[in-house]
């Protein structure tokens, strides 16, 4: 069987360490960059050297920013009475697609993970803390994804909060939009019933 050039090879193995790139993905990505032109392979490269040496955490809600806060902390616009915690900044940009949130965020960088050793110290949870201070704060949107982690992180968050002042919400869970209650598994259904609202 044919070997790939040391050069390749190493390129492929690099691909496979992406999430969600298998090895027959990593081989086409690979070749890909072979067929760019000199320049274009340059520009990739100063891309990637680029968005590691410039893109680090918002000193307020820990989003990606190449500034000392992001765009969203430094619009005046923006409600600093509501703050939305979400465990990663693709889930804050997931919330903010939609067009509807007006306060601030405040990103966890993950959830609870007792079995793979996440706790409490390993998130932004401390700094959340310290963003309460002074009261203005009048209500904490939990928008981490309904798993068990997220969960127990939505619970853990609201025990820790409540005491402090602010109302804690929690977004709801259950049946899409345009879905069909026939396929909906059971969890979801009664995500869907306890999220129930008045008409």
């Amino acid at each position: 069987m044919a070997q790939y050039a040391k050069p390749l090879a190493r390129l492929i193995a690099e691909f496979e360490r992406l999430p969600g790139i298998g090895p027959k993905s990593a081989q086409r990505l690979a070749f890909y960059v072979l067929r760019l032109s000199d320049d274009e392979a340059h520009t990739l490269a100063r891309a990637i050297t680029e968005v590691k040496a410039a893109v680090s955490f918002c000193e307020s809600c820990y989003n990606f920013t190449d500034q000392k806060l992001c765009e969203i902390c430094r619009d005046p616009r923006r409600d600093e009475a509501m703050i939305c915690v979400v465990s990663d900044p693709r889930d804050l940009m997931a919330l903010e697609r939609m067009s509807e949130f007006r306060g601030k965020y405040h990103v966890l960088g993950g959830v609870l993970a007792p079995m793979e050793g996440i706790g409490p110290d390993q998130l932004k949870v401390r700094e959340l803390l310290a963003r309460l201070t002074g009261g203005t704060v009048r209500e904490i949107v939990v928008a981490t994804n309904p798993t068990v982690e997220g969960d127990a992180t939505a619970i853990y968050l609201a025990n820790l909060l409540r005491p402090l002042g602010p109302k804690i919400t929690r977004i709801a869970h259950g049946v899409p939009v345009g879905g069909d209650l026939d396929y909906a598994d059971q969890a979801t259904l009664i995500q869907a019933f306890e999220g129930r609202r008045e008409l």
